[in-house]
Protein backbone atom coordinates (compact mmCIF):
# COMPACT_ATOMS: atom_id res chain seq x y z
CA UNK A 1 0.00 0.00 0.00
CA UNK A 2 0.95 3.27 -0.54
CA UNK A 3 1.68 5.85 1.07
CA UNK A 4 2.36 9.71 1.16
CA UNK A 5 4.18 11.57 3.36
CA UNK A 6 3.41 15.53 3.15
CA UNK A 7 5.37 18.10 4.48
CA UNK A 8 5.78 21.88 4.82
CA UNK A 9 8.09 24.22 5.74
CA UNK A 10 7.67 27.88 7.67
CA UNK A 11 10.12 29.84 7.75
CA UNK A 12 10.21 34.25 7.49
CA UNK A 13 13.36 36.27 5.81
CA UNK A 14 14.78 38.55 8.18
CA UNK A 15 14.84 42.10 5.90
CA UNK A 16 18.41 44.03 7.11
CA UNK A 17 18.07 47.79 6.86
CA UNK A 18 20.69 49.93 4.63
CA UNK A 19 23.78 50.22 6.62
CA UNK A 20 26.73 52.31 5.66
CA UNK A 21 30.46 52.15 6.54
CA UNK A 22 30.13 54.85 8.48
CA UNK A 23 27.55 53.58 11.18
CA UNK A 24 30.17 50.29 11.66
CA UNK A 25 30.85 50.84 15.91
CA UNK A 26 27.78 53.69 16.28
CA UNK A 27 25.12 51.74 14.90
CA UNK A 28 23.95 48.30 16.55
CA UNK A 29 20.76 47.78 14.93
CA UNK A 30 20.71 46.32 11.82
CA UNK A 31 17.12 45.57 11.15
CA UNK A 32 14.44 46.69 9.07
CA UNK A 33 11.53 46.67 11.46
CA UNK A 34 8.99 48.09 8.96
CA UNK A 35 9.76 45.58 5.90
CA UNK A 36 9.63 42.41 8.48
CA UNK A 37 6.37 43.40 10.33
CA UNK A 38 4.86 44.42 6.62
CA UNK A 39 6.28 40.77 4.97
CA UNK A 40 4.98 38.74 7.89
CA UNK A 41 1.76 40.30 8.12
CA UNK A 42 1.27 39.97 4.58
CA UNK A 43 2.16 36.30 4.17
CA UNK A 44 0.00 35.32 7.07
CA UNK A 45 -3.27 37.21 5.61
CA UNK A 46 -2.03 35.86 2.23
CA UNK A 47 -0.90 32.24 2.78
CA UNK A 48 -0.91 31.50 6.29
CA UNK A 49 -4.60 31.62 8.12
CA UNK A 50 -5.87 30.35 5.27
CA UNK A 51 -4.04 27.48 4.63
CA UNK A 52 -3.85 25.99 8.14
CA UNK A 53 -7.52 26.91 8.60
CA UNK A 54 -8.03 24.00 5.51
CA UNK A 55 -5.57 21.76 7.17
CA UNK A 56 -7.61 22.10 9.91
CA UNK A 57 -10.42 21.10 8.17
CA UNK A 58 -9.23 18.38 6.57
CA UNK A 59 -7.67 16.88 9.86
CA UNK A 60 -11.62 17.24 11.28
CA UNK A 61 -13.21 16.17 8.12
CA UNK A 62 -10.45 13.13 7.39
CA UNK A 63 -10.16 12.13 11.05
CA UNK A 64 -6.37 9.74 11.93
CA UNK A 65 -6.41 9.27 7.76
CA UNK A 66 -5.06 12.31 7.02
CA UNK A 67 -1.81 13.31 8.43
CA UNK A 68 1.15 15.90 7.59
CA UNK A 69 3.99 17.46 8.90
CA UNK A 70 5.67 20.96 9.44
CA UNK A 71 8.82 22.58 10.66
CA UNK A 72 9.29 26.03 11.80
CA UNK A 73 12.56 28.05 11.87
CA UNK A 74 13.31 30.07 15.14
CA UNK A 75 13.50 33.18 13.25
CA UNK A 76 9.92 32.63 11.84
CA UNK A 77 9.16 31.40 15.31
CA UNK A 78 9.82 35.05 16.92
CA UNK A 79 8.46 37.23 13.34
CA UNK A 80 5.14 35.01 14.20
CA UNK A 81 5.11 35.78 17.81
CA UNK A 82 5.59 39.54 17.25
CA UNK A 83 3.60 40.02 14.53
CA UNK A 84 1.13 37.22 13.87
CA UNK A 85 0.35 35.25 16.96
CA UNK A 86 -2.61 34.32 15.08
CA UNK A 87 -0.85 31.57 13.52
CA UNK A 88 0.95 30.17 16.43
CA UNK A 89 -2.54 29.73 17.89
CA UNK A 90 -3.51 27.86 14.31
CA UNK A 91 -0.72 25.63 14.62
CA UNK A 92 -1.30 25.05 18.17
CA UNK A 93 -4.90 23.87 17.19
CA UNK A 94 -3.33 21.78 14.18
CA UNK A 95 -1.51 19.88 16.57
CA UNK A 96 -4.85 19.47 18.90
CA UNK A 97 -6.00 17.34 15.85
CA UNK A 98 -3.19 14.97 16.49
CA UNK A 99 -2.89 14.54 12.91
CA UNK A 100 0.30 17.14 12.23
CA UNK A 101 4.47 16.15 13.71
CA UNK A 102 6.58 18.99 13.91
CA UNK A 103 10.08 18.16 13.07
CA UNK A 104 13.03 19.57 13.81
CA UNK A 105 15.47 22.05 12.35
CA UNK A 106 18.31 24.63 12.69
CA UNK A 107 17.06 27.63 14.93
CA UNK A 108 18.67 30.11 12.63
CA UNK A 109 17.59 28.41 9.62
CA UNK A 110 21.63 29.32 8.07
CA UNK A 111 24.02 26.99 7.13
CA UNK A 112 26.18 25.78 10.63
CA UNK A 113 26.37 21.99 9.77
CA UNK A 114 28.35 22.94 6.77
CA UNK A 115 30.35 25.76 9.14
CA UNK A 116 30.52 24.61 12.88
CA UNK A 117 29.32 21.33 14.22
CA UNK A 118 28.96 22.86 17.85
CA UNK A 119 27.01 25.48 16.60
CA UNK A 120 24.70 23.38 14.17
CA UNK A 121 23.68 20.65 17.38
CA UNK A 122 23.06 23.90 19.83
CA UNK A 123 20.88 25.50 17.35
CA UNK A 124 18.80 22.41 17.13
CA UNK A 125 18.39 21.68 20.40
CA UNK A 126 17.09 25.41 20.91
CA UNK A 127 14.58 24.79 18.74
CA UNK A 128 13.40 21.30 19.85
CA UNK A 129 13.15 23.35 23.32
CA UNK A 130 11.18 26.09 21.49
CA UNK A 131 9.00 23.49 19.49
CA UNK A 132 8.21 21.44 22.56
CA UNK A 133 7.37 24.62 24.96
CA UNK A 134 4.97 25.42 22.21
CA UNK A 135 3.48 22.89 20.68
CA UNK A 136 4.10 19.99 23.43
CA UNK A 137 5.94 17.25 20.87
CA UNK A 138 9.45 16.74 21.37
CA UNK A 139 11.00 16.08 17.25
CA UNK A 140 11.96 12.79 15.97
CA UNK A 141 12.58 13.64 12.64
CA UNK A 142 15.37 16.34 11.10
CA UNK A 143 14.73 18.96 8.34
CA UNK A 144 17.87 20.93 7.35
CA UNK A 145 17.73 24.60 6.39
CA UNK A 146 16.85 23.92 2.59
CA UNK A 147 16.59 20.49 2.92
CA UNK A 148 20.20 20.38 2.84
CA UNK A 149 21.81 17.00 3.35
CA UNK A 150 25.22 14.86 2.53
CA UNK A 151 26.73 12.17 4.93
CA UNK A 152 28.41 14.10 6.85
CA UNK A 153 25.46 15.95 8.45
CA UNK A 154 23.50 12.72 8.19
CA UNK A 155 26.08 11.15 10.52
CA UNK A 156 25.69 14.63 12.58
CA UNK A 157 22.16 14.16 13.02
CA UNK A 158 21.92 10.36 14.14
CA UNK A 159 24.11 11.25 16.85
CA UNK A 160 21.68 13.66 18.13
CA UNK A 161 19.48 10.92 18.39
CA UNK A 162 17.05 11.53 15.53
CA UNK A 163 15.55 8.45 14.09
CA UNK A 164 15.34 10.24 10.45
CA UNK A 165 16.01 12.69 8.00
CA UNK A 166 14.45 14.73 4.58
CA UNK A 167 16.42 15.05 1.75
CA UNK A 168 16.08 15.76 -1.47
CA UNK A 169 15.34 13.13 -3.90
CA UNK A 170 18.22 14.88 -6.49
CA UNK A 171 18.63 12.60 -10.12
CA UNK A 172 22.48 13.04 -9.81
CA UNK A 173 22.77 11.17 -6.33
CA UNK A 174 20.24 8.39 -6.67
CA UNK A 175 20.81 8.09 -10.31
CA UNK A 176 18.58 4.53 -10.98
CA UNK A 177 16.99 4.36 -7.85
CA UNK A 178 13.32 5.85 -7.11
CA UNK A 179 12.85 8.25 -4.27
CA UNK A 180 9.49 6.57 -4.15
CA UNK A 181 11.89 4.17 -0.88
CA UNK A 182 12.99 4.61 2.58
CA UNK A 183 16.89 5.00 2.68
CA UNK A 184 19.43 5.44 5.08
CA UNK A 185 22.53 7.32 6.09
CA UNK A 186 25.67 5.40 4.50
CA UNK A 187 27.40 6.47 7.72
CA UNK A 188 24.94 5.86 10.13
CA UNK A 189 22.21 2.66 9.15
CA UNK A 190 19.97 3.62 12.62
CA UNK A 191 19.11 7.43 10.09
CA UNK A 192 17.00 6.88 7.71
CA UNK A 193 16.38 8.88 5.01
CA UNK A 194 13.15 10.12 3.56
CA UNK A 195 13.47 11.66 -0.06
CA UNK A 196 11.25 14.41 -1.61
CA UNK A 197 9.97 13.91 -5.17
CA UNK A 198 10.49 17.04 -6.44
CA UNK A 199 8.18 16.77 -9.56
CA UNK A 200 5.09 15.62 -7.81
CA UNK A 201 6.12 18.27 -5.12
CA UNK A 202 6.78 21.44 -7.43
CA UNK A 203 3.50 20.07 -9.60
CA UNK A 204 1.51 22.18 -6.53
CA UNK A 205 3.99 24.40 -5.91
CA UNK A 206 5.81 26.16 -8.72
CA UNK A 207 3.64 24.90 -11.76
CA UNK A 208 -0.12 24.85 -10.36
CA UNK A 209 -1.11 28.13 -11.82
CA UNK A 210 1.18 28.29 -14.28
CA UNK A 211 -1.60 28.58 -17.78
CA UNK A 212 1.91 27.61 -20.24
CA UNK A 213 2.10 23.91 -18.60
CA UNK A 214 1.16 21.13 -20.06
CA UNK A 215 -1.01 19.70 -17.70
CA UNK A 216 -2.68 22.80 -16.70
CA UNK A 217 -5.28 22.99 -14.93
CA UNK A 218 -4.31 20.17 -12.28
CA UNK A 219 -7.32 18.60 -10.63
CA UNK A 220 -6.90 16.38 -7.54
CA UNK A 221 -8.16 13.18 -9.11
CA UNK A 222 -5.38 13.31 -11.95
CA UNK A 223 -2.72 13.63 -9.48
CA UNK A 224 -4.16 11.21 -7.28
CA UNK A 225 -3.76 9.15 -10.18
CA UNK A 226 -0.41 10.24 -10.79
CA UNK A 227 0.30 8.30 -7.51
CA UNK A 228 -1.92 5.36 -7.48
CA UNK A 229 -0.26 4.48 -11.15
CA UNK A 230 3.17 4.10 -9.54
CA UNK A 231 4.97 1.26 -9.76
CA UNK A 232 3.47 -1.29 -6.97
CA UNK A 233 6.58 -1.51 -4.99
CA UNK A 234 6.75 1.92 -4.25
CA UNK A 235 6.35 2.88 -0.91
CA UNK A 236 6.25 6.00 -0.20
CA UNK A 237 5.48 9.75 -1.71
CA UNK A 238 6.90 12.43 -0.22
CA UNK A 239 5.46 15.66 -1.01
CA UNK A 240 7.37 18.56 0.50
CA UNK A 241 6.86 22.22 -0.15
CA UNK A 242 7.12 25.83 1.72
CA UNK A 243 3.51 26.40 3.24
CA UNK A 244 3.18 29.99 1.60
CA UNK A 245 2.90 27.98 -1.97
CA UNK A 246 -0.36 27.91 -0.95
CA UNK A 247 -1.48 31.05 -1.12
CA UNK A 248 2.10 33.40 -2.28
CA UNK A 249 3.75 30.94 -5.04
CA UNK A 250 0.02 29.99 -6.21
CA UNK A 251 -2.51 32.65 -5.34
CA UNK A 252 -5.74 31.37 -3.38
CA UNK A 253 -7.48 32.87 -6.50
CA UNK A 254 -5.85 29.89 -8.79
CA UNK A 255 -8.38 27.20 -5.78
CA UNK A 256 -5.29 26.13 -4.50
CA UNK A 257 -7.32 25.34 -1.29
CA UNK A 258 -10.16 23.49 -2.62
CA UNK A 259 -7.34 21.17 -4.89
CA UNK A 260 -5.68 20.45 -1.21
CA UNK A 261 -9.47 20.08 0.19
CA UNK A 262 -10.60 17.31 -2.80
CA UNK A 263 -7.45 15.76 -2.75
CA UNK A 264 -7.06 13.26 0.59
CA UNK A 265 -10.80 11.78 -0.77
CA UNK A 266 -9.31 11.00 -3.85
CA UNK A 267 -6.15 9.49 -3.00
CA UNK A 268 -8.08 7.21 -0.38
CA UNK A 269 -10.13 6.10 -3.10
CA UNK A 270 -7.21 4.82 -4.87
CA UNK A 271 -6.11 3.33 -1.97
CA UNK A 272 -3.60 5.76 -0.88
CA UNK A 273 -2.64 6.84 2.81
CA UNK A 274 -1.11 9.16 4.48
CA UNK A 275 1.36 8.82 7.29
CA UNK A 276 3.69 11.37 9.46
CA UNK A 277 7.66 10.73 8.64
CA UNK A 278 7.83 9.21 12.72
CA UNK A 279 5.40 6.71 11.28
CA UNK A 280 7.38 5.93 7.92
CA UNK A 281 10.66 5.48 9.74
CA UNK A 282 9.08 3.32 12.85
CA UNK A 283 7.15 0.86 9.92
CA UNK A 284 9.38 0.69 6.71
CA UNK A 285 12.36 -0.97 6.16
CA UNK A 286 15.45 0.58 4.65
CA UNK A 287 15.85 -0.46 1.26
CA UNK A 288 19.55 0.18 1.62
CA UNK A 289 22.80 3.19 2.20
CA UNK A 290 22.36 6.71 0.12
CA UNK A 291 25.74 7.69 -0.32
CA UNK A 292 25.72 11.58 -0.67
CA UNK A 293 29.34 12.99 -0.44
CA UNK A 294 28.22 16.25 -1.59
CA UNK A 295 25.63 18.30 0.05
CA UNK A 296 22.04 18.62 -1.81
CA UNK A 297 19.91 20.74 -1.35
CA UNK A 298 16.09 21.41 -2.99
CA UNK A 299 16.99 24.68 -4.98
CA UNK A 300 17.61 25.22 -8.89
CA UNK A 301 18.08 22.46 -11.51
CA UNK A 302 21.92 21.35 -9.76
CA UNK A 303 19.97 20.72 -6.31
CA UNK A 304 23.41 21.84 -4.53
CA UNK A 305 24.21 24.43 -2.37
CA UNK A 306 25.65 26.78 -5.53
CA UNK A 307 22.44 29.91 -4.63
CA UNK A 308 24.15 30.76 -1.40
CA UNK A 309 27.57 29.47 -1.34
CA UNK A 310 28.15 29.50 -5.45
CA UNK A 311 30.48 32.61 -5.48
CA UNK A 312 33.49 34.32 -3.92
CA UNK A 313 31.26 37.14 -2.22
CA UNK A 314 28.94 34.31 -0.82
CA UNK A 315 31.86 32.24 0.34
CA UNK A 316 33.59 35.16 1.97
CA UNK A 317 30.43 36.62 3.52
CA UNK A 318 30.06 33.69 5.45
CA UNK A 319 33.56 32.32 6.82
CA UNK A 320 33.78 35.89 7.99
CA UNK A 321 30.37 35.14 10.20
CA UNK A 322 31.62 31.81 11.11
CA UNK A 323 34.74 33.42 12.24
CA UNK A 324 33.53 34.29 15.46
CA UNK A 325 31.51 31.54 16.14
CA UNK A 326 33.11 29.77 18.97
CA UNK A 327 33.42 33.27 21.14
CA UNK A 328 29.64 33.86 20.35
CA UNK A 329 28.52 30.01 21.36
CA UNK A 330 30.08 30.92 24.57
CA UNK A 331 28.88 33.96 25.07
CA UNK A 332 25.65 34.99 27.27
CA UNK A 333 24.44 38.77 25.93
CA UNK A 334 21.14 37.46 24.46
CA UNK A 335 21.20 40.27 21.85
CA UNK A 336 23.92 39.17 20.50
CA UNK A 337 23.11 36.16 20.51
CA UNK A 338 19.55 36.87 18.17
CA UNK A 339 22.06 38.62 16.01
CA UNK A 340 23.90 35.68 15.30
CA UNK A 341 20.90 33.69 14.64
CA UNK A 342 19.09 36.93 12.41
CA UNK A 343 22.74 37.16 10.24
CA UNK A 344 22.92 33.29 9.89
CA UNK A 345 19.89 33.20 7.96
CA UNK A 346 19.87 32.16 4.48
CA UNK A 347 18.30 35.03 2.63
CA UNK A 348 20.86 36.86 3.69
CA UNK A 349 23.58 34.84 1.14
CA UNK A 350 20.56 34.08 -1.68
CA UNK A 351 20.85 37.96 -2.46
CA UNK A 352 24.18 38.09 -2.81
CA UNK A 353 23.72 35.11 -5.88
CA UNK A 354 25.20 36.10 -9.29
CA UNK A 355 22.34 33.03 -10.76
CA UNK A 356 20.42 33.72 -13.49
CA UNK A 357 17.80 31.57 -12.30
CA UNK A 358 18.33 32.25 -8.43
CA UNK A 359 15.51 33.45 -5.81
CA UNK A 360 13.49 34.75 -9.09
CA UNK A 361 15.12 38.21 -9.39
CA UNK A 362 14.37 39.22 -6.13
CA UNK A 363 16.63 41.10 -3.96
CA UNK A 364 14.70 43.08 -1.41
CA UNK A 365 16.20 46.34 -1.10
CA UNK A 366 19.53 45.92 -2.88
CA UNK A 367 20.36 46.72 -6.72
CA UNK A 368 22.37 44.27 -7.12
CA UNK A 369 24.54 41.55 -5.15
CA UNK A 370 27.20 43.38 -4.76
CA UNK A 371 25.05 45.55 -2.99
CA UNK A 372 23.97 43.10 -0.64
CA UNK A 373 27.46 41.56 -0.26
CA UNK A 374 28.65 45.28 0.72
CA UNK A 375 25.37 45.91 3.35
CA UNK A 376 26.54 42.71 4.71
CA UNK A 377 29.62 42.71 5.47
CA UNK A 378 29.35 46.26 7.40
CA UNK A 379 26.67 44.40 9.53
CA UNK A 380 29.09 41.95 10.11
CA UNK A 381 32.12 44.46 10.72
CA UNK A 382 29.99 45.80 13.39
CA UNK A 383 28.90 42.15 14.81
CA UNK A 384 32.59 41.29 14.89
CA UNK A 385 33.44 44.78 16.49
CA UNK A 386 30.87 43.48 19.34
CA UNK A 387 32.00 40.02 19.79
CA UNK A 388 35.76 41.04 20.23
CA UNK A 389 34.71 43.42 22.81
CA UNK A 390 33.39 40.50 24.90
CA UNK A 391 36.56 37.93 23.69
CA UNK A 392 39.25 40.15 22.68
CA UNK A 393 40.57 39.06 18.82
CA UNK A 394 44.07 38.93 20.87
CA UNK A 395 43.17 35.73 22.73
CA UNK A 396 45.19 32.86 21.68
CA UNK A 397 44.02 29.96 20.06
CA UNK A 398 45.17 27.92 22.27
CA UNK A 399 43.28 30.11 25.56
CA UNK A 400 40.10 29.64 23.62
CA UNK A 401 40.42 26.34 22.87
CA UNK A 402 41.10 25.35 26.28
CA UNK A 403 38.04 27.58 27.35
CA UNK A 404 36.05 25.61 25.08
CA UNK A 405 37.22 22.41 26.25
CA UNK A 406 36.39 23.18 29.42
CA UNK A 407 32.71 24.16 28.50
CA UNK A 408 32.62 20.89 26.78
CA UNK A 409 33.55 19.10 29.41
CA UNK A 410 31.27 20.14 32.02
CA UNK A 411 28.29 19.99 29.40
CA UNK A 412 29.28 16.02 28.74
CA UNK A 413 29.32 15.67 32.48
CA UNK A 414 25.83 17.35 32.90
CA UNK A 415 24.48 15.06 29.91
CA UNK A 416 26.22 11.74 31.92
CA UNK A 417 24.45 13.21 34.74
CA UNK A 418 21.55 13.66 33.65
CA UNK A 419 21.22 9.87 31.61
CA UNK A 420 22.14 8.76 35.11
CA UNK A 421 19.14 10.19 36.46
CA UNK A 422 17.04 9.15 34.02
CA UNK A 423 18.41 5.50 34.55
CA UNK A 424 17.57 6.08 38.55
CA UNK A 425 14.33 7.16 37.50
CA UNK A 426 13.65 3.58 35.54
CA UNK A 427 14.98 1.97 38.36
CA UNK A 428 12.56 3.61 40.41
CA UNK A 429 9.69 2.90 38.60
CA UNK A 430 10.44 -0.39 38.03
CA UNK A 431 10.56 -1.11 41.73
CA UNK A 432 7.63 1.06 42.57
CA UNK A 433 5.87 -1.02 39.96
CA UNK A 434 7.14 -4.72 41.93
CA UNK A 435 6.02 -3.70 45.33
CA UNK A 436 2.55 -3.02 43.93
CA UNK A 437 2.27 -6.01 42.49
CA UNK A 438 3.56 -7.27 45.57
CA UNK A 439 1.15 -5.99 47.18
CA UNK A 440 -1.91 -6.57 45.29
CA UNK A 441 -2.02 -10.27 46.23
CA UNK A 442 -2.14 -9.49 49.71
CA UNK A 443 -4.25 -6.73 49.78
CA UNK A 444 -6.52 -9.29 47.31
CA UNK A 445 -5.99 -11.88 50.30
CA UNK A 446 -7.18 -10.03 53.24
CA UNK A 447 -10.92 -9.69 52.83
CA UNK A 448 -11.31 -13.35 52.26
CA UNK A 449 -9.55 -13.80 56.00
CA UNK A 450 -11.77 -11.30 57.34
CA UNK A 451 -14.65 -13.45 55.81
CA UNK A 452 -13.47 -16.48 57.65
CA UNK A 453 -12.68 -14.95 60.96
CA UNK A 454 -16.44 -15.84 62.44
CA UNK A 455 -16.55 -19.33 62.02
CA UNK A 456 -12.58 -19.50 63.33
CA UNK A 457 -13.32 -17.56 66.14
CA UNK A 458 -16.25 -20.27 67.14
CA UNK A 459 -14.01 -23.18 65.94
CA UNK A 460 -11.20 -21.91 68.32
CA UNK A 461 -12.87 -20.81 71.18
CA UNK A 462 -12.67 -24.05 72.80
CA UNK A 463 -8.88 -24.45 72.16
CA UNK A 464 -8.75 -21.01 73.96
CA UNK A 465 -10.60 -22.44 76.73
CA UNK A 466 -8.29 -25.25 77.69
CA UNK A 467 -5.39 -22.68 77.05
CA UNK A 468 -6.93 -20.93 79.91
CA UNK A 469 -7.68 -23.81 81.82
CA UNK A 470 -3.97 -24.62 81.61
CA UNK A 471 -2.45 -21.60 82.55
CA UNK A 472 -5.00 -21.56 85.17
CA UNK A 473 -3.80 -25.33 86.43
CA UNK A 474 -0.49 -24.57 86.60
CA UNK A 475 -0.68 -21.38 88.67
CA UNK A 476 -3.14 -22.76 90.87
CA UNK A 477 -2.39 -26.76 91.12
CA UNK A 478 -4.68 -27.28 94.46
CA UNK A 479 -7.59 -27.28 92.21
CA UNK A 480 -6.58 -30.17 89.66
CA UNK A 481 -8.73 -32.73 91.01
CA UNK A 482 -11.90 -30.72 90.86
CA UNK A 483 -10.83 -30.01 87.23
CA UNK A 484 -10.55 -33.65 86.71
CA UNK A 485 -14.02 -34.58 88.93
CA UNK A 486 -15.62 -31.91 86.43
CA UNK A 487 -13.88 -33.26 83.02
CA UNK A 488 -15.21 -37.07 84.57
CA UNK A 489 -18.80 -35.69 84.86
CA UNK A 490 -18.81 -34.41 81.49
CA UNK A 491 -17.92 -37.46 79.84
CA UNK A 492 -20.32 -39.35 81.90
CA UNK A 493 -23.19 -37.12 80.48
CA UNK A 494 -21.90 -37.70 76.94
Amino acid sequence: MKTVCLYFEIHQNIHLKRYRFFDIGTDHYYYDDYENERSITETADRSYVPALTALIDMAERYGSYFKCAISLSGCAIEQLENHAPQVIELLQKLGETGCVEFLAEPYSHGFSSLQNPECFKEEVKRLCKKVKALFGQEPKIFRNSCLIYSDEIGEMVADMGFKGMLAEGAKHVLGWKSPHFVYNCCRNPKLKLLLRDYSLSEDISFRFNDSSWSEYPLFADRYADWIAQLPEEDQVVNIFMELCALGIFQPLSSNILEFMKALPEQLKQRGVVFSTPSEICAKMKSAGDLNVPYPTSWVDEERDCSAWLGNTMQREAIDKLYSVADRVRICNDRRLKQDWDYLQASNNLRFMSTKPSSYGGYRGIYDSPYDAFTNYMNIVGDFITRVNNLYPADIENEELNSLLTTIKNQGDELAMKDKEIEKLQHMLAKLEKAQEKAAAPKAKAAPAKKKAEPKAEVAEKPAAKAKSEALAEKKAPAKKPAAKKATKKAADKK
